[in-house]
């Protein structure tokens, strides 16, 4: 009697510790498979990521070049529809038949030729200021907001000032021109779209953060806004703004102020430290 209890407790003991590993078998293959489908889950989800940011990094890619072939096809229409007139007309006064002309003729025709060629001169410095004004490129950037936010005032129809509050050390000039042509496109567009009363413009850094910001009091955008422009068709403007700041690995922030009442465009760049 003894012996069939204890192989009836036995019995009893087997069928716990078979159905305990039947269950933690099947609680270890459903942990597994759970790991398994929510890993691929997650490399779907950072594939669809990385899709997306190469997506963005072609638009900004695109955006980019369509801003540089802008730049060379006007360069190019200046150059083939002023200058190349102006030269032509220069060439007609200097032909080989001057030499044949009476001196006051002759004398005419050179001071005519002369006058187009100064022309023609002006037109290419004017085109040149274009690409690199010269402001900056002997003053620095912040004579140039300076000057440009003197002569938005000085037009009447808007209130604008900038102050720069420690512009020490000057950024290397190609990473000044693309901070000033982001300025200049974002005056263009305030200007454009807000109907802002007033702009003003601050610089300050902060360790080696340097910062622009720009106030308004105009209809302006969110940061939200502005990420969904830089990823639709439209908007080359700000996808160009976008491009340019990602070459110095900088950022810019659009938002609406506490108050209400303006709104504020942010510009950060890391700036690198003087080596000693």
């Amino acid at each position: 009697m003894l012996l069939l209890q204890a192989y009836n407790q036995h019995a009893n003991v087997s069928v716990v510790l078979f159905f305990g590993t039947i269950g933690m078998l099947a609680l270890t293959i459903g942990l597994i498979v759970f790991i398994i489908f929510h890993q691929r889950k997650v490399i779907r989800y950072q594939m669809t990521l990385q899709k997306m940011e190469n997506e963005q990094q072609k638009m900004l890619l695109n955006a980019s070049i369509r801003l540089q072939e802008e730049e060379r096809q006007r360069i190019a229409a200046d150059l083939h529809d002023d200058a190349g007139p102006l030269l032509a007309t220069a060439r007609l006064y200097l032909n080989e038949n001057l030499v044949n002309l009476d001196k006051t003729t002759q004398l005419q025709s050179i001071y005519n030729a002369k006058q187009i060629i100064d022309d023609t001169i002006q037109l290419i410095r004017n085109i040149s200021h274009s690409l690199m004004p010269p402001t900056l490129k002997n003053f620095g950037l912040e004579s140039a907001v300076n000057d440009t936010f003197q002569k938005i005032s000085g037009s009447g129809n808007i209130n604008a000032s900038s102050r720069f509050h420690d512009y020490k050390e000057r950024l290397p000039i190609d990473n000044e021109l693309i901070v000033f042509r982001v300025v200049q496109e974002l005056i263009n567009n305030i200007l454009k779209h807000s109907n802002a009363s007033f702009i003003h413009l601050t610089q300050n850094t902060n360790g080696n953060k340097f910062y622009i910001r720009m106030h308004h009091d105009g209809k302006g955008m969110t940061q939200k806004d502005f990420e969904k422009l830089t990823k639709s068709a439209s908007g080359l403007g700000l996808k160009n703004i976008q491009s340019r700041l990602k070459v110095l690995q900088g950022r810019i922030f659009f938002e609406k102020d506490q108050s209400q009442t303006y709104y504020k465009v942010t510009i950060e760049l890391h700036r690198e430290e003087p080596t000693a």
